[in-house]
């Protein structure tokens, strides 16, 4: 079964527990496809986003933690893009409490739901099972709709989960998240929303496109990824942060092209740039994430690395 049939194969499960929108017991999910046995709860279903002009429904996965939920912190879940799933790539790959191989689930022994309740919200409308019933939504949603629909989920959640309501709450995310979790937490606080909002924490977020790879030249080449020379084209004809500004944009000029084509070639195919410290070259880093887990799960079997 590819992780794309699993997924989908997961959410109609997940459907079949989801018909209620006022309690939370109608999102309890008795088992996912093929998983292990364990002791926690774990919930998922829509809150709808009321907007007469573009209905929205935001989806989303809830995983109680694995000891004492009571006295553990809530943490809401944001992946980044803008467009990746916080359910496929959060909760299902980086660090939910379970991660696919093969037909079957495994137990994620580095999940974070160890030490919080942890909620993914599929966010804005549009991305992974989150839908909007106008499809203009889709092109015409900005930071600023995003932000308001997360804060709108985030109040009718919590009247459905009274219990966490008083909550320790943190807002946490990844990439684009570097925009999805300050707005939010800005508009909390400037709401006034009753939400016990403790803290935010961001991992390699995106700020500012202006600013935010201007280190990335210079990283390469302390690392001995790039040459000498490479490195001046980026000091001198167009750095890291302009390169990937016209690329979002896809307006690259022929100048900022040529420095991005020899750095390209200079650092290969066969260095995962998100880990350049690995010790291990193979032909894509699929491959390679392969053989680190097998090495992982084997010397390190209760051992987060």
């Amino acid at each position: 079964m590819s992780f794309e049939s699993w997924i989908l194969f997961t959410y109609v499960t997940i459907l079949m527990h989801t018909c209620c929108s006022n309690c939370k017991n109608s999102d309890e999910i008795v088992n996912l496809p093929d998983q292990p046995p364990v002791n926690f709860k774990q919930f998922a279903g829509y809150i709808p986003i009321d907007d007469d002009a573009q209905q929205r429904f935001m989806f989303y996965y809830f995983v109680e933690a694995e000891s004492d939920p009571s006295s553990k912190p809530l943490v809401l879940w944001f992946n980044g893009g803008p467009g990746c799933s916080s359910v496929g790539a959060g909760a299902f790959v980086e660090h939910g409490p379970f991660k696919p191989k093969g037909d079957v689930l495994v137990k994620n022994n580095c999940s974070w739901n160890k030490e919080a309740n942890m909620l993914y919200l599929e966010t804005p409308a549009g991305v992974g099972f989150s839908y909007s019933l106008d499809k203009s939504y889709y092109t015409s949603a900005n930071d600023v709709h995003t932000a308001g629909d997360n804060l709108v989920f985030l109040e009718k959640w919590f009247e459905k989960y009274r219990e966490y309501k008083d909550r320790d709450f943190y807002i946490m995310g990844e990439s684009y998240g570097g925009h999805y979790v300050p707005q939010l937490a800005t508009l909390i606080v400037h709401s006034k929303a009753k939400i016990n909002l403790k803290g935010i924490a961001l991992g390699n977020p995106l700020l500012e496109f202006n600013t935010d790879f201007n280190s990335r030249g210079e990283y390469l080449w302390s690392h001995g990824l790039i040459s000498d020379d490479t490195y001046d084209m980026f000091k001198n004809v167009c750095n890291y942060s302009t390169i990937r500004r016209q690329d979002n944009l896809n307006a690259v000029t022929p100048r900022c092209a040529a420095v991005a084509n020899q750095a390209s070639k200079e650092i290969s195919d066969y260095i995962d740039t998100y880990d350049v410290t690995l010790d291990i070259c193979l032909s894509n880093v699929f491959s390679q994430s392969q053989v680190l887990d097998r090495n992982v799960s084997t010397q390190h079997p209760n051992c987060c690395l």
